[in-house]
C-alpha cells in the first residue's frame, strides 16, 4: 500500500485542518468539479493552461530562492532537483500537453500575466524573502500537495467521468504515483523543517501563511472560470 499523501497528525495535516474552509473551497472548487464531470468550459481550461505556464516559471524562481535560504546542503540539493524538474521536465511536458489544446509555447510566453497568477506567485516569493525556508515551503504547499490531493480524490471517485472526458489526462497526471511521490516528499520536507526550525512555536503564523496561499490557489481556479465568463 502506498504511503498516505498527508499523514494524519503531521504538521501539514494540522495546517490543512487550520485552514479547512479555504482548503475545501480550493480542492472542491467548481473548476475542479467541472474537470471531474467534463463540463468545465474549454475556454476556462485553456486560460488556466496558459497562466499555468507562467506560474511554473515563477515557481522555479521560488525554488531558486529555497536554495539561497537553505543552510544545509541536502536542502539545497532537494530544491535544486525541483528546479531541474520544473525547467527540464515539467515545462516540456506542459508545452506538449498544451499543444493538444491549441496553445504554442511562444503564445503562452507572450501572454500577459493574469492578476490571480501574479498574486499567488509573488506572495510565495514575498513569504520566502521575508521569512525563512519553512515560510517559503508552507506557502508553496497548497499547490504542490493540493494538486496531488485533488488528483487522488478525483481518480478514486466513481462519479468522475472517464469516457469522453477531455480533462481525464489532467486527472491521471496528478493522481499518478510519480506526482504523488513529489507531493509526499513536500509534506515530509515540511515535517522535517518544522522540527528543525521551531515549527511548534511558529504554528499560528505559519497557519496564516498557509490559509492565505490556499485562498490564492482557489482564486487561480476562479481565474479560469471568470475568463470564460462562467
Amino acid at each position: 500500500m502506498s504511503a498516505a499523501l498527508v499523514p494524519e497528525g503531521s504538521y501539514l495535516d494540522r495546517l490543512i485542518r487550520s485552514a479547512s474552509g479555504a482548503w475545501s473551497a480550493y480542492t472542491e472548487h467548481p473548476f475542479v468539479a467541472g474537470m471531474a464531470d467534463g463540463t468545465l468550459p474549454e475556454a476556462a481550461f485553456r486560460h488556466y493552461l496558459g497562466q499555468d505556464y507562467l506560474f511554473l516559471i515563477h515557481f522555479a524562481r521560488a525554488y531558486g530562492l529555497a536554495v539561497y535560504k537553505s543552510d544545509r546542503l541536502e536542502d539545497m540539493r532537494a530544491a535544486s532537483a525541483v528546479i531541474s524538474g520544473i525547467l527540464d521536465v515539467e515545462m516540456e511536458l506542459h508545452v506538449k500537453y498544451c499543444a493538444g489544446w491549441g496553445l504554442s509555447e511562444a503564445e503562452m510566453a507572450a501572454l500577459p500575466e493574469d492578476p490571480a497568477c501574479m498574486a499567488y506567485t509573488r506572495y510565495v516569493l514575498e513569504r520566502g524573502m521575508a521569512g525563512d525556508v519553512l515560510d517559503l515551503h508552507v506557502a508553496l504547499a497548497p499547490c504542490v500537495v493540493g494538486y496531488g490531493v485533488i488528483g487522488q480524490r478525483l481518480a478514486a471517485d466513481p462519479e468522475t467521468k472517464r469516457e469522453g472526458n477531455p480533462y481525464l489526462a489532467w486527472i491521471e497526471m496528478y493522481s499518478g504515483e510519480e506526482y504523488l511521490d513529489v507531493a509526499r516528499g513536500a509534506a515530509a520536507h515540511i515535517e522535517d523543517l518544522a522540527e528543525r526550525r521551531g515549527g511548534e512555536a511558529r504554528f499560528g503564523e505559519l497557519s496564516k501563511t498557509f490559509d492565505a496561499a490556499t485562498v490564492l490557489e482557489r482564486d487561480f481556479w476562479q481565474m479560469g472560470l471568470s475568463a470564460a465568463g462562467a
